[in-house]
């Protein structure tokens, strides 16, 4: 006899979108998502100033039920994150689970969402930059996009990497610096009279913007200016090779995962006349949804998979059983 889930699994289960809850759990993400989409044209509008005095009470109204539907999301994510599988085989107390997803990314990019509405409402000062930030309330699209949890897996798994690439530019950053304010201060003192001022040039010339208004004149600065933007172009590709080549290697470790799922289903369990059953199909596209996948490359999987087992179970000739 199975033991009925508590209030608490009940909720893990529909913030996850597992079990009878997938379609509850598609619907509660379907709503977070367009609420989050309402704030941030909302907080955008609200930066015009004529707009944001004549309809003042709709965008406070929509900032507190905001506030509030986050903030309730927030508090049942932390009550009910014992439960999820990632925290529950951690060992010790629900207090340390509960301390570990409070500092995952997902628990921080939360609080921000919610953070600088509750300190404008508590703090009696005047704090309009914290309306600037609300707008960091649309990271919180990464716990529902799928293709934005690879980017943020991508991430941090080439943490170190993208850590080195980004320090040998801010050296090369320093090195052009200091080039350009030996070769160009004595002939443009008001562009290149010290070295934080030459940064601008070189955050531009090496990030290939190039915006123009500061420019070397010398020959010698010139032919500096040129070397630095041709080295720029390999300094700017090696994050950005880093970033697509993890985000590749996460796009197929997912596939990988599918198909290792499929490949259990179909080998290790039942199939009814050499195909699959409902429950089984429901687990396979609980998976599909929950790894990022489309239909037509999940049914790819299951269909490579199941032809390669009914190969070997009946006669290519005949079709009859060996």
């Amino acid at each position: 006899m199975t033991n009925k889930p508590t209030s608490r699994q009940k909720v893990a289960s529909l913030f996850e979108g597992t079990g009878g809850y997938h379609r509850a759990g598609h619907l509660l993400d379907i709503a977070l998502i367009a609420l989050i989409m309402i704030n941030v044209v909302a907080i955008i509008i609200e930066s015009i100033p004529s707009v944001a005095q004549q309809y003042y009470d709709a965008f406070l109204i929509l900032e507190i039920v905001s506030v509030a539907i986050f903030g309730v999301e927030y508090v049942a994510r932390v009550w009910s994150c014992v439960d999820k599988p990632k925290y529950a085989a951690i060992e010790g107390s629900n207090v340390k689970r509960r301390l570990k997803y409070l500092f995952s990314p997902l628990a921080v990019i939360d609080l921000i969402a919610i953070l600088p509405s509750l300190l404008m409402f508590i703090v009696p000062l005047d704090l309009r930059f914290l309306r600037v930030l609300r707008l960091l309330r649309v990271f919180k699209l990464t716990r529902y996009s799928r293709a934005m949890q690879l980017l943020l897996q991508a991430f941090l798994s080439e943490g170190s990497s993208l850590f080195a690439a980004f320090f040998i530019m801010a050296v090369v950053l320093i090195l052009a610096s200091c080039g350009i304010y030996l070769i160009e201060h004595d002939v443009q003192p008001d562009k290149f009279g010290s070295i934080p001022a030459a940064m601008w040039w070189a955050m531009a010339t090496l990030t290939t913007v190039g915006y123009g208004d500061v420019v070397p004149i010398t020959p010698l600065g010139k032919l500096f200016g040129g070397v630095i933007t041709l080295l720029s172009m390999g300094m700017i590709a090696i994050p950005t090779g880093l970033l697509a080549s993890s985000f590749s290697e996460q796009v197929r470790k997912r596939r990988q995962a599918f198909e290792d799922a499929v490949h259990e289903q179909i080998h290790g369990g039942t199939l009814n006349d050499g195909s699959l059953n409902d429950e089984q199909r429901g687990h396979l596209d609980e998976l599909r949804c929950k790894l990022g996948l489309n239909k037509l490359e999940a049914n790819k999987a299951i269909k490579t998979q199941l032809n390669e087992h009914n190969s070997k179970l009946f006669c290519r000739n005949c079709g009859k059983r060996p």
